[in-house]
């Protein structure tokens, strides 16, 4: 959520930034509406105040009247004056039509993000080369023939989008789970496993909803009064279990990670490039996070792009970073950066990381704060995520990039004592 003294203070800088993202025409709307209902919601309170301090000096007046034995004075009300019930119930009305309001505005783009879409994404860099494969085969085709997933019967229990790893399938992605798992720590990451249903102020908090609201699983109203629903990202978990909370500034910057599915209602793709393992609804992932102070937002981010890029890089996989325009980026986030792996099949880069900073954004949605050494005002935490990574695509990566004329696939020589071998060849031979 954007902070509403910016935009009475500097509305053009505000719009100039959301214009990144959002029509300029659409942008001018929102910030009408959105400044006519602070001004409403002001020029309630005031009157409510007011009212409150004349009922006080008329019953100051009246208790001085009775202790003087004089008949108390009693002020006939004024015509057309809205009694104190009705303003407050007015407040709460405009209150809540702005939080509405403030909450569907996006973030405000880092100065260096450009605006536009995929088209305007910058790679800003490249690790290793292209393998040359003279017969590609694909993902889905060398995960059959090995015997690492069965797309059919994932399918019959899950329906469209799932799938279901088996043998040194269910090993290779328990393998990468572990070792992605193994190497966080040993950034100092502490390790969270959180619930995977999540209450709906955690979805507001992570700016998933109102916006993204469809996107997830929900449990009924009956089940969950409350509002709950499955994890799409570990994200959301982690900010969640900070919410309302002060965080002491000398144990900045605090970084978690957690492992877990994520469920999302999202197309399975029948591109070719969205095929098997690449995009479902269901899907193993390792995120990092980190609450930093607003000074240390931009070394924090540096440092969490290298560690993911490490990752990659110490798996062999040749892939490419890019920095994302704001209309490819999420609306919660300031700045992202893709890692994006190379998939030789269809001849495009693939996601398995976006490493992204929100500011504050988020942060002033679930009220995680800290307070300044010596001082009594408490300000907001800055935030930053990254997948640390999504193995579904780092398996069909690994197929692809590492296949092999004779039909096998060399394992990573960092997983190679997880699994047992340096080579998954077909079954029976």
């Amino acid at each position: 959520m954007l902070d509403m003294d910016l935009i009475r203070k500097d509305r053009e800088t505000v719009a100039a930034a959301l214009a990144k993202r959002l029509d300029p025409a659409e942008v001018t709307r929102a910030l009408d509406e959105i400044q006519q209902l602070d001004q409403a919601r002001r020029a309630l309170i005031s009157e409510i105040d007011a009212d409150r301090q004349r009922r006080k000096a008329e019953a100051r007046a009246y208790a001085a009247a009775k202790r003087a034995g004089t008949e108390p004075e009693v002020a006939a009300p004024e015509p057309g004056r809205k009694q104190l019930a009705e303003l407050e119930a007015e407040l709460d009305e405009v209150q809540s039509r702005l939080r509405t309001r403030m909450s569907e505005l996006p973030n405000l783009p880092a100065d260096d993000v450009v605006a536009g879409g995929k088209e305007a994404n910058r790679v800003v860099r490249v690790f290793g080369e292209q393998p040359k494969i003279e017969q590609v085969r694909d993902h889905v085709e060398l995960s059959r023939a090995l015997g690492l997933v069965d797309h059919e019967r994932g399918v019959k229990l899950g329906g469209s989008g799932f799938w279901m790893y088996t043998g040194l399938g269910a090993r290779l992605e328990w393998a990468l789970v572990n070792w992605l798992i193994e190497r966080n720590i040993e950034a100092g990451y502490e390790f969270l496993l959180p619930p995977h249903l999540l209450l709906d102020t955690a979805g507001f908090a992570a700016g998933q909803f109102p916006k993204f609201y469809d996107d997830v699983y929900h449990l009924d109203r009956q089940s969950a009064p409350r509002g709950q629903f499955l994890l799409p990202t570990a994200e959301t978990a982690i900010l969640g279990a900070y919410q309302d909370e002060i965080l002491d500034p000398a144990k900045l910057p605090l970084k978690a990670f957690a492992y877990t599915p994520c469920y999302r209602r999202e197309a399975a793709g029948s591109h070719s490039d969205e095929r098997g393992t690449v995009r479902g609804h269901q899907f193993n992932k390792v995120e990092i996070f980190q609450f930093t102070l607003p000074e240390q937002a931009d070394a924090a981010l540096t440092a969490m792009v290298a560690h993911v890029e490490g990752l990659v890089e110490a798996l062999g996989l040749h892939h490419q970073t890019s920095l994302l325009a704001a209309g490819d980026a999420s609306a919660s986030m300031r700045k992202t950066l893709d890692i994006e792996v190379w998939m030789p099949s269809t001849g495009k880069y693939k996601e398995v990381s976006s490493v992204s900073w929100a500011g504050d954004y988020q942060a002033r949605r679930a009220a995680i704060r800290y307070k300044e050494p010596g001082g009594k005002q408490t300000r907001f935490v800055h935030t930053l995520n990254g997948s640390a990574l999504a193995t579904s695509r780092l398996f069909p990566a690994i197929l692809e990039q590492f296949q092999q004329s004779d039909g096998s696939v060399l394992v990573p020589e960092v997983l190679q004592a997880k699994l047992g071998t340096d080579r998954l060849v077909p079954p029976g031979r």
